[in-house]
């Protein structure tokens, strides 16, 4: 029996209608693979969103350097458009015109289009999302579009855009089922948005042989941290130096450093001329939804860190020892079925003092208790609950009964995308 196809939403369908629908018109999730976005991107006209394209992949710190990049080049006068991927509490925060979001009605206007070309060119959700933002951000036609890969890179939707420059961030063990189960074969994948005779800036501290190979066999011009860039950072601010530059007195940034040198050094390919002043402006000001952000609740320190894999784990628990080293630290933590659950908690046990392991209930979501079971906690406070919600109230509790003991608390939500917007929820009442 063949399946009815689902209708498209109606002309005055809301922003939420449009992302059913794109849930609903593709039979996998994940389907990896630039044929049928790409030949439904050739018919929307989206192939060059802007003058000039980054394209960011990596394991950790793509979105830490879109943001970067985004706040150096708006501060240097550019105008710029940013594509990036999943969104911790709303849709809209994926498109980002000059720093901006874009109405719903945008939004709906761009999914029409896509709709209204790709005919019977099956789609995922992250595919049709990819082809809408190209469409929104061609139409504004900024100085520089700055895309983030969703999933590897060779194969992923983004790729069907050509870059002028190419980023890759970092390589970890991740997204096995896809991109392979160790950093030569995911290190390859990701060096895939490279092109012939463009550049590409490496931000891996420890890169994988196939990085160079790839970038060889490609024709890209490799830059590579640690060898052709490098950053040095002193107690107040830190430097930046290339064969083609030299930068000090840099401000200490909210995100990772390694990503802000990154972006540094993104930047210098490009044919634009930035000032110092842009750089240091840029760097001071960025800032990202969901990545160690602060907040206050109930009279209690709280972090959010969306950190899913070992690697941005380990950076946890070293930004934790830096800023917090005599807090007690109550970490919340939710997690999707696919990750490395016991390498995850294993890079933060040194830290955390107890444990609330909240279920979560999303597509590929893991319950508390099969968390608890992949994880092997021995001798640490460990509690079980049935929600993300409910293991963050018990652990401001704890925390709050903590600080009328005289010790400096902090909860730690960390774990998936999914973790950090419950508990961000959970904290605005929603």
């Amino acid at each position: 029996m063949t399946a009815i196809p689902t209708p498209a939403p109606a002309d005055n369908a809301t922003l939420q209608e449009w992302l059913t629908y794109l849930e609903s018109i593709h039979p996998k999730n994940i389907d990896m693979g630039l044929e049928r976005v790409a030949e439904v991107a050739v018919k929307a006209e989206v192939l060059e969103p802007a003058s000039l394209v980054i394209t960011v992949s990596g394991t950790n710190g793509k979105g830490s350097t879109v943001r970067y990049l985004e706040s150096i080049l708006q501060a240097a006068g550019y105008s710029t458009g940013v594509y990036t991927s999943p969104h911790i509490t709303e849709y809209r925060e994926r498109v980002r015109i000059n720093a901006q979001e874009l109405t719903d009605a945008e939004h709906v206007e761009a999914f029409s289009a896509i709709e209204n070309v790709r005919h019977k060119t099956s789609l995922t959700y992250f595919e049709f999302g990819t082809l809408a933002a190209l469409w929104l951000i061609n139409r504004k036609k900024p100085d520089v579009a700055i895309l983030e890969v969703g999933l590897g890179g060779r194969l992923d939707a983004v790729n069907c855009v050509d870059a002028d420059v190419a980023v890759v961030t970092s390589i970890g063990i991740d997204h096995i089922a896809f991109l392979g189960n160790d950093r030569e074969q995911i290190g390859r994948e990701k060096v895939g948005i490279a092109r012939a005779g463009k550049p590409l800036i490496c931000g891996e501290i420890n890169p994988t042989a196939s990085i160079d190979e790839s970038a060889e066999r490609i024709g890209a011009k490799l830059w590579q941290v640690g060898r052709d860039f490098h950053r040095n950072e002193k107690n107040s601010s830190w430097s930046y130096r290339s064969q083609h530059t030299q930068l000090n007195d840099l401000p200490l940034p909210k995100l990772p450093l390694i990503n802000a040198s990154t972006a540094i050094a993104a930047i210098e390919q490009l044919p634009l001329p930035v000032t110092l002043t842009a750089i240091r402006e840029g760097i001071a000001q960025a800032s990202l939804p969901g990545r160690m952000q602060q907040y206050s609740h109930n009279g209690c320190d709280v972090l959010l860190d969306v950190a899913h894999n070992p690697q941005a784990a380990a950076y946890a628990n070293q930004y934790l020892q830096k800023f917090y080293p005599d807090y007690k630290i109550f970490a919340v933590v939710g997690m999707l079925s696919d990750k490395d659950h016991a390498g995850v908690i294993k890079a933060l046990t040194s830290t955390v003092d107890s444990w609330y392991l909240g279920s979560l209930y999303e597509p590929r979501g893991q319950t508390s208790l099969q968390l608890q079971d992949n994880i092997h906690l021995s001798g640490q406070s460990c509690s079980r609950f049935d929600s993300v919600e409910q293991a963050f109230s018990a652990a401001i509790e704890d925390a709050s009964r903590s600080k009328m003991n005289e010790r400096e608390a902090l909860v730690f939500g960390f774990g998936s995308f999914y973790t950090v917007a419950q508990i961000d929820a959970y904290m605005k009442g929603a």
